[in-house]
């Protein structure tokens, strides 16, 4: 639901997320309720402005008379579009489009801090606005059974607002309604109402196991979820299959394990399809891949237009590995142990559109935490570091499993045991999340703790870092020094959107002046994000999950002080450049050699910085041997909340738009990859150290 109103020269816009869009302009006039906007779109009005002005956004402007379309240029630069219809594209907090017929003039601000929409006179306009619907649009109430669960995943598609392969944008993928327990199956109407017919059918045994590792698929497919017959004991169940009624297909998937990798095979493969197929339509770009289209005799047009079960008869066609060297990783992929317990997590798992495995551990060998350690230590080579033990105290002990990773970036875990490698989850983080989209607030309350003066370098890295941050960003930040219990209690209990406590944890909890402070005695946790850099730390970030917090960075074991400083001042730039907590963790601990020992707990694919919807980027240089003036850049972009989204890397000759997931290499000059660096705010791995783009530049610099 869309709301909006105009005063004062602005038009303001909200929606049920408590997302805010204000757009400015001295002769704005709203006539009422608009029309005809070409987009998907919940609300529209119909206006008139000589100048709009929008916060700073990325910006597309497509001709409806023509196969035009313009993108402006992050950095700089301006958009003449001449007399005809126009549709622009602001991807802002909530997604707005103006429809008008030309001509206009499209620019950035000169502190490139907003967009400005000009037009030669006083010009009426059409104005659509899509909510980005991060928060539910209703709840199911489903009993434990799993024919009742078929039917419930099915009417999780109703968050998407096209059966086409546009599905790849994430910015037409809403949240899915909630499950909640109950003892009768209850769907709301307007649930119903949304959910598309695709025509689409998934059979799968009446299992949990068998509907779990389904959903994403049945999910993006917007199939209809039936649970086979169950077979007794007189023959064997009846396989796993998918069905095109409407142009006779059946494909058959394999049991368990096997339906495992088929699901993952399909889903990769028509998500990635989908993604070329879409530039047929009218968000279409440059894609990179698309010339892959016509080597396997796919027509985009055609099939942009068709059905969806057609379009996918015609993907079942496609051999799986005619394309599996194309395809970008997958962003996520979660380990739950099925049952009704975990059935609740279904519309967050699918919101982040996660595959969904069964877990399975084996034991860590004693030595094999260090050695993965140092395989990712060696890979970056960073200069080993030495210190004295952060805390000579008694440090709780974790038992720590290998897990049986399957394909995926990043990796959650939804099931007992504590494995490495990857974040482990609760239902609670995901239920705490919704908590905090909802909430508003002017800025974001930052607080460091330093309990353990000796570790002042990190206290010193990382407060610097986030008070300038707070030069760009609305931030509030607060510094605080040899906490007593009390007083670190109110902290934790206090609204804030990140604590960063620096100290000494032990098995009675986290020191202070006087004592330790065990997280379990807290009444309620309301700070959003944290980071106990102390040694031995996972189970009181743990508690504090359990208590209301959505996601934070802990320790296993005993940690050195200046590897902490080292992740400490790391993971804090990471964080407030809107990177996952989760993902910052990864590259920060690449900086020592025990990076093995921290960790993350909750939902690791939360981002502190949500309002901003640029993409985190990675920039890996290396030297190349034969010449010293020329290096190989290698941009590594993607976010599991946006998945299906696509980054332009502006390097001097690059005219493609790469799939997130996917790597892009170039040969730069010295030169260029300074000017590279320059222009993008991108963390670096240079040199066996992880650093920022802003801080490397000047090195490469002729």
């Amino acid at each position: 639901m869309i709301e909006w109103e105009v005063g004062n020269h602005a038009l303001r816009v909200t929606d049920v997320d408590n997302a805010e869009l204000v757009v400015f302009g001295d002769d704005l006039g709203v006539d009422g309720s608009g029309s005809d906007v070409p987009r998907p779109v919940d609300e529209s009005i119909a206006a008139t402005a000589s100048e709009l002005r929008f916060p700073h956004a990325v910006v597309y402007a497509f001709s409806l008379e023509s196969d035009e379309r313009y993108e402006l240029d992050p950095c700089g630069g301006s958009i003449s579009l001449p007399a005809g219809e126009h549709v622009v594209d602001v991807d802002a907090d909530i997604k707005t489009y103006l429809r008008f017929s030309g001509p206009a003039r499209i620019e950035r601000s000169a502190g490139f801090d907003s967009i400005v929409v000009s037009f030669p006179t006083r010009t009426p306009l059409q104005i659509g606005f899509r909510s980005r619907h991060e928060l539910p649009a209703g709840t199911i109430t489903v009993p434990d059974s799993p024919e009742d669960v078929a039917e419930a995943l099915t009417h999780l598609s109703s968050a998407q607002k096209t059966a086409g392969p546009d599905r790849t944008y994430p910015t037409l993928r809403g949240h899915p309604p909630l499950f909640e327990p109950g003892d009768t199956l209850e769907i709301p109407e307007h649930v119903r109402a949304e959910t598309p017919n695709s025509g689409v059918e998934l059979l799968v045994p009446p299992t949990y196991e068998s509907l779990f590792v389904t959903a994403p698929l049945a999910y993006y497919l917007q199939a209809t979820v039936r649970t086979l017959p169950d077979a007794g004991v007189a023959r064997e169940p009846d396989y796993p299959r998918l069905r095109l009624p409407a142009v006779d297909v059946e494909k058959r998937l394999g049991p368990m394990p096997k339906l495992e990798r088929d699901v993952e095979r399909l889903l990769r493969k028509t998500f990635f399809l989908d993604s070329l197929v879409r530039n047929a339509g009218p968000y279409g770009t440059t894609l990179a891949a698309t010339n892959l289209l016509a080597a396997l005799d796919l027509d985009p047009t055609a099939l942009y237009e068709t059905s969806p079960q057609r379009r996918l008869s015609r993907y079942l066609d496609i051999p799986y590995a005619a394309i599996e060297h194309r395809l970008p990783d997958w962003h996520l992929s979660t380990y739950v142990e099925p049952g009704y317990d975990r059935v609740e997590t279904f519309p967050f798992l699918l919101d982040r559109l996660s595959m969904i495995y069964t877990p399975r551990t084996s034991e860590l060998d004693g030595k094999e935490l260090v050695e993965r350690s140092l395989e990712d230590f060696y890979r970056g080579s960073p200069v080993p570091s030495t210190g004295a033990r952060a805390s000579a105290g008694q440090v709780a002990s974790v038992n720590i499993v290998k897990p049986e990773l399957r394909n995926g970036r990043v990796h959650g875990w939804l099931a007992d045991g504590v494995p490495i490698d990857v974040f482990k989850c609760t239902p609670e983080a995901y239920r705490n999340r919704l908590d905090y989209v909802e909430r508003t607030s002017d800025s974001i309350s930052i607080q460091v703790v330093l309990n353990d003066p000796e570790m002042s370098g990190e206290h010193d890295s990382v407060a610097e870092i986030y008070r300038r941050r707070s030069e760009e960003l609305p931030m509030n930040v607060t510094v605080e020094e040899s906490l007593r219990t009390a007083k670190l209690a109110r902290i934790f209990e206090g609204d804030h959107d990140f604590v960063h406590y620096i100290g000494h944890c032990e098995t009675d909890g986290l020191r202070c002046s006087d004592g330790y402070l065990s997280t379990s005695s807290l009444d309620r946790c309301n700070a959003q994000t944290f980071f106990l850099n102390a040694c031995g730390s996972f189970f009181e970030g743990q508690t504090l999950i359990e208590k209301g917090s959505v996601a934070g960075a802990v320790t296993f074991t005993k940690v050195l002080n200046d590897h902490a400083v080292k992740v400490g001042s790391t993971f804090a730039k990471l964080l407030v450049h809107g990177f996952s907590i989760e993902r910052a963790m990864r590259l920060a601990r690449r900086r020592i050699m025990m990076g093995k020992d921290y960790a993350v707990v909750g939902d690791g694919t939360h981002s502190l910085i949500q309002g901003e919807h640029r993409l985190p980027t990675t920039v890996t240089i290396e030297e190349l041997e034969e010449t010293e003036d020329e290096f190989l850049v290698t941009f590594d972009c993607y976010s599991t909340r946006i998945t299906g989204a696509y980054y332009f890397p502006h390097t001097a000759d690059n005219e493609y738009a790469y799939l997130c997931g996917r790597e892009s290499s170039f040969r730069l000059s010295r030169s260029e990859l300074a000017s590279v660096l320059e222009e993008t705010e991108a963390s670096v791995i240079y040199d066996g150290d992880v650093s920022w783009s802003e801080e490397l530049y000047n090195r490469f610099d002729p």
